[in-house]
């Protein structure tokens, strides 16, 4: 793995899924990513709340000037995608979506443990993300990785959104900075 974290999945996910930091070749990709993963929930979202989950091309160049935006790519066609805000105390993911039709072959796993390990690299000792309460394979895989509740909610765009966090140890390959 390099910096900024390009990687090749584990066996477990897929021998030919490759990890990448995005680029702006891969604005369209995303933006029709992300509408196919989230369209099925559209109804369950507000228009504006909506709108901000599956942003335009330009959002997610927004995006990738915030923080780091990865990619799954599978072959040729990209599979999966999250970003991450760099902020004092925590990284906070977001953006985090899989295609349809990989769903379950352990991609957002894989990305999960991408800003996980992008986190620790950084010396942060958090992660944070916010979710909705419908989307209950997401908030399954995020518990699943060692995510919890933090009891925190806000609202944004009239669509309640879910804080967790998870804490991260650090290991003997991520030492903390003297």
């Amino acid at each position: 793995m390099d910096n900024l974290g390009t990687w090749k999945t584990p066996q477990s996910a897929s021998s030919r899924t490759l990890v990448r930091v995005a680029s702006r070749s891969d604005l369209t990709a995303i933006a029709s990513l992300l509408l196919a993963a989230f369209t099925e929930f559209r109804e369950l979202y507000t228009p504006e709340a909506f709108a901000s989950t599956v942003p335009p091309e330009s959002g997610i160049l927004a995006r990738m000037e915030e923080g780091p935006v990865w990619v799954a790519e599978k072959g040729s066609a990209l599979v999966g995608t999250a970003s991450a805000i760099p902020a004092v105390e925590h990284l906070m993911v977001r953006g985090m979506a899989v295609s349809p039709e990989a769903r379950g072959s352990g991609i957002a796993k894989v990305l999960l443990q991408q800003a996980e390990d992008f986190a620790r690299q950084r010396g942060y000792r958090r992660l944070a993300l916010y979710t909705t309460a419908f989307l209950r394979s997401a908030i399954h895989l995020y518990e699943s990785a060692g995510f919890q509740f933090t009891g925190e909610t806000i609202c944004p765009h009239r669509t309640e959104l879910l804080r967790m966090e998870k804490v991260l140890r650090m290991t003997q390959e991520y030492k903390e900075p003297a």
